[in-house]
Order: structure tokens, then sequence, then C-alpha cells
């Protein structure tokens, strides 16, 4: 559980005034008494200066005495606390994160590189200043870890031709994954005290030992996808051809010369490259 105590120590300004006074006095003393024993004076009056904390928005400062957590401020402004607190600085801004690109298996067992973009902040000091020994070293090393773990979750494609149908994949189903890498994060990094504002994949693709295999696999997809439109096409314009020669009754074919027709057509709109006509001037037979 967290023990993140948020507080609000005393105003700096006053404190700033007291410490200026202080200093003109004693200067005042100095000079117009000319005794040196009122230097010591400075001693104490010096060590007001370790407890000045300035505070920046959106940042705060955790506070120490002798390892005791005493809490955390989390108002900026100029402040003034016990000297002999120690102070560490924890930044509460959003924080952006762009993985370095790994090379993972999916669950296919394909290679492929992935990488992730990671938004996130410090939403618990206490959590990230404790319970951890460096918290933005421990965002990089599990957001490694989470996208390793998604990748192999998730096929990089479908592949319904060998019967691999999956719903979600890493390629195609970007809100999904998303979704799953980002509930991953944030088990993993609620450790920390570190929310996850938002986080998605940055880059995807196939290694490069298959990249080329793959692709050519896609190619040879798509063109027997549009083969299979042609052909379609190509006998629906043959039967509807057929149909009509018969109503109008332009000309009359028997079965020889309909099968002739027929392979004439095929060839014609299922070729790859425009044909050339054949004039016959002679008769039919």
């Amino acid at each position: 559980m967290s023990n993140e105590k948020t507080t609000v120590p005393m105003n700096g300004y006053i404190m700033l005034l007291f410490f200026l006074t202080a200093v003109g006095l004693i200067i005042y003393a100095l000079t117009s008494t000319g005794n040196p024993e009122y230097a010591l004076l400075f001693i104490p009056v010096l060590f007001l200066l370790p407890g000045f904390v300035l505070v920046n928005p959106n940042t705060s400062k955790v506070l120490l005495l002798f390892g005791k957590y005493k809490g955390t401020v989390k108002k900026n402004g100029l402040f003034w606390v016990n000297p002999f607190y120690t102070k560490k600085k924890i930044s509460l801004r959003a924080s952006n994160f762009d993985s370095e690109r790994l090379k993972v298996n999916d669950k296919l067992g394909n290679p492929v590189m992935i990488s992730t973009i990671l938004v996130w902040r410090v939403l618990d000091t206490y959590k990230a200043a404790f319970e951890v020994d460096n918290y933005e070293n421990f965002v990089r090393v599990q957001t490694d870890a989470a996208v390793r773990k998604l990748a192999s979750m998730y096929p990089y494609d479908n592949f319904a031709d060998e019967g691999l149908d999956e719903d979600i994949t890493l390629r195609s189903s970007v809100n999904e994954v998303s979704e799953a890498l980002e509930k991953e994060l944030e088990e993993r990094l609620s450790i920390a005290g570190i929310e996850v504002l938002e986080s998605r994949i940055g880059y995807l693709a196939y290694a490069q030992e298959i990249a080329n295999a793959m692709l050519k696999r896609q190619q040879a997809t798509a063109i027997i996808a549009a083969r299979h439109k042609i052909v379609e096409g190509a006998v629906s314009m043959v039967e509807m051809a057929l149909d009509e020669l018969s109503k109008k009754d332009i000309v009359t074919l028997d079965e020889e010369r309909k099968a002739t027709m027929v392979s004439n057509l095929m060839v014609i709109l299922c070729s790859d490259k425009d044909a050339t006509p054949v004039l016959n001037t002679g008769t039919l037979t």
C-alpha cells in the first residue's frame, strides 16, 4: 500500500525575510562596533539556508529526516523546511518513452521487429522513490518485457489459407493490441507508482531474415485473390453473352462452337495482355 503523505511546509518568503534581516543586523553590528565576535552569528544564520525548498510546477520534493520519510511537497512555490531534511526531486510531468526495436517471436513463431511508444507519469511519489531502485530505468525494462509478452500472445497477421484465422492480430487489431499493452504495463508499473497515460505500437515489421519471403507470400495471396475475382467476372460475362445471343437469335451455335466461343472469351477476359483479334472472312464450316 502507498504511504505517500502530502505536506505543505512553512512559507519560504517569511524565512527569507528573516534571513535577510538577520544578515543585515549582523553586518550593522560589525560595522558599528568593530567587534569581530559578531561574525560568529553568521554560523546559525547561514544554517537556515539548506532549509529553503523551491518547488516548480508539476514537480515534487520528497522529504527525508535521517532515512525516515516525512512527506512530499507537491505545491509549487518557495518553502522552508527543517535544514536536516534530505530533499529528493521527482517530476510529476508526463514523460514520453520510445522503446528500442526488439526482435521477438509472435504467436506463430515468426520473428518480428516491434517497438512501443509509452506516455507515463509518476502518480505516487513514495512508491517511485522507495519501492524501486530507479523508477525511470524500471519503466524502460518493464516496457520491454511487456512488449515481448504481448508479441508472443498474438500473430503478426492472419493466414486464413492455412486455417489460421485469428480474431486479433498485431498488424490489423490496433485498438485491441493497444488496450492489452496498456493493461499489461499498468500491472507491471503499479509497484513503482507509475500511471500509464497511453501506450501503442510504434513500429511493427517482420524480421529481416523472413521479410522478403513474407512479402512474396502476401503478393501471391493478393494475386490469387485478384485472379479469383477475374475468373468469377469472366464466367458471368460469358454466361451473359451466351444468354443474349440465344434470346436475340443472332446466331445459332452448336455445343462445339459454344465451347470454342467460351474458350476464346475466357482467354480474352482472363489474359494479362490485350487480345489480338483475328478476322475470319470465310465460312464457319
